[in-house]
This record gives structure tokens, sequence and C-alpha cells, in this order.
């Protein structure tokens, strides 16, 4: 009895599993199908290449697409860097910039005047030589000799006209003179000492056109405005009221053609205002740096 009756003897397909290689049980002696087993081995080689190139392919695109999201996540971490790129964020609008501090104020400079204002704060040492320093004074391009000096505390004996009398009335301490010269122009400046700077104010304002310091003449400066027509000025700085007695050495009339006396005597006045002042600079700056 042979195997395999009641149907169709199966083909045999090394590839399937359930399939089983033809063969003859029998005694027959039948030989196999050699041309059809060669056959089916070239169809089998065929079939494993065919299978090993698109399984190669598979590998290449499976590779590619592993490259390309390699690729992506490369580009993402690039972007990453950019700073275009970046997550906005919302700061805060009350959000401070940086550390606060309190505020602080430097304390105000110290005014010069307060220092020449009262015989209280007015300490420097005071005199001819201070005030008046030197054997020459020079004012732009011109230069005055300096002649001689004097200081009194008996304001009245040196003074004329009005000025004895506003001088006693407002307390007057003191009374410094100097003179100075050009080219037969000569000036003597007189400051007034008080206690207060209203002394020097009211005294200063009480003032008038008769009003004169006596002129102080010696040491090679001839005696000028003794007698006849003079120009003088008055001022204020501080507790000091400032004068001028200008004109010529030759006792000559002053007259209001007469510029160079007008000049003597502006420039005369600009010093004393510009001493009186770095009196109270000198002693200001010492003040601020005690």
């Amino acid at each position: 009895m042979s195997y395999g009756q009641g149907g169709p003897q199966s083909q045999w397909d090394p590839w399937k599993p359930q399939s089983q290689q033809p063969w003859n049980s029998g005694g027959g002696g039948q030989s196999p199908d050699w041309a059809a087993l060669a056959e089916a081995s070239e169809s089998r080689n065929k079939r494993r290449r065919l299978l090993l190139v698109g399984g190669g392919a598979v590998a290449t695109v499976a590779i590619g697409a592993a490259v390309a999201v390699a690729v992506v996540s490369a580009n993402g971490d690039n972007q990453g860097n950019n700073p275009a790129s970046l997550p906005s964020a919302d700061i805060p609008s009350g959000s401070p910039s940086g550390p606060s501090f309190a505020p602080t104020s430097a304390p105000p400079p110290l005014d010069p005047k307060d220092f020449v204002a009262s015989a209280k704060k007015d300490k420097a040492p005071l005199g001819p030589d201070t005030l008046f320093p030197g054997t020459q004074l020079t004012m732009g391009e011109t230069v005055y000799k300096k002649g001689p000096t004097a200081d009194t505390k008996s304001c009245a004996t040196a003074a004329g006209g009005t000025l004895p009398k506003v001088l006693k009335a407002n307390d007057c301490t003191r009374l410094i003179r100097v003179t100075y010269s050009k080219d037969g122009i000569a000036v003597t400046v007189g400051v007034a000492v008080f206690d207060t700077e209203a002394q020097a104010v009211k005294a200063k304002g009480q003032a008038n056109k008769r009003s004169f310091v006596k002129s102080l003449s010696g040491g090679g400066v001839k005696g000028f405005c003794e007698a006849g027509f003079c120009r003088t000025t008055s001022n204020s700085y501080g507790r000091y009221a400032y004068f001028t007695n200008a004109g010529f050495t030759s006792g000559k009339d002053v007259t209001p053609e007469d510029t160079a006396v007008f000049k003597t005597g502006n420039d005369l006045a600009q010093f004393t205002f510009n001493q009186i002042r770095r009196r109270g600079e000198a002693q200001a700056s010492a003040a601020a740096n005690e």
C-alpha cells in the first residue's frame, strides 16, 4: 500500500514548512526528476537574491530615515543656540533692573561770603599786606606801582567829607588804606571794617559824592586829591565797605573826559573786591577740609 492515496501528491518546496520531498516508497526503482529539481533550485536561488536585494533596499531606507532624523535633530539643536529661536519670556514691568539704594545728597558747598559776613566767622589775619600784597598790581595789561599803606582803628580820622559821620554811625572798627600809581595818576583805596555785613551795607548806602577816604601820599607818590575835584567810588562786600579816591598827582581837576583816571579807580575797586572774596574762599576751603 502506498502513502499519499486519496489526493494529488503534494509538490515539495523546501521553503514551505509543511511540504514534503517527492519520493517513491515502492520498489519500482523510479529515479527522481533531476530536471525538475534543478529548475526548482534555480527558482529558489532567484527568490533568495530578490529577498536580499529587497532587504538591502529596506535597510537603506531605514538607515536614510535614521540619518534624516539625526539631521533634523541636529538642526533642532543648532536652532536652539540661535537667539532668534529662543522662546520669549514675559518680564514683569515692575521688575527692578538693578539694586536700588537710598537717595543721598552731597552737602551744599560753603558760601565764601558767609566767612566774611561777620567778625564771628572772619578769623583770618587781616592787614594792609594781606589785602594788598606785593609791590605792584597787574590788571590786564596795566601795571600799577604800590605806594604807602596805613591802618587805623580811628576810622573817622582817615576819612573826609561826609564819610567820617557815616563810619562812626555804623561802628567802623578799622580803616585800612593803600595807594597805587601810574603815569601821573594815583588812587587811594580805603577798606572800612565792620562787625556785621548789615553795618557795611548801611554805610555804603549812606555814603554820597561828598564821602571819600583821605588820599595817602609818600614813598615816591606826590600829594593828590588834597583839593579840587577827584573821582570817588563806594561799595561793599560782606562786612567790608571799600572806597576809592583817584586823581592826578599834578593837582589837576578830574573831568568826565579823563577816562584814564576812571579806569584806575575801577581797576582798584575790582581788585579790592577780588581780594575780599578770596579771603572768604580761603576760609571756606579750610572749613570744608576740617
